[in-house]
């Protein structure tokens, strides 16, 4: 038996907005302005990877230090 690989659950645009508690469109305008997370598009919808999403965030409290 195989141990199947451990990865990240993709998160699409409108629940990383809900993440940081944003308007969809908000969180589309971050991806256009180059400051959202690092994310793709699969299927041609727009995903994230949840670790991305909290590394991003985490990353800005540091900046507010």
């Amino acid at each position: 038996m195989t141990a199947q690989p451990k990865t990240d659950r993709l998160v699409y645009v409108d629940e990383f907005a809900s993440m940081i508690d944003r308007s969809p469109s908000a969180a589309r305008y971050l991806i256009h302005k180059g400051d959202a997370p690092k994310s793709a598009k699969v299927g041609g919808r727009r995903v994230f990877k949840e670790s991305e999403i909290w590394a991003w965030i985490n990353s800005k409290f540091e900046e507010a230090k």
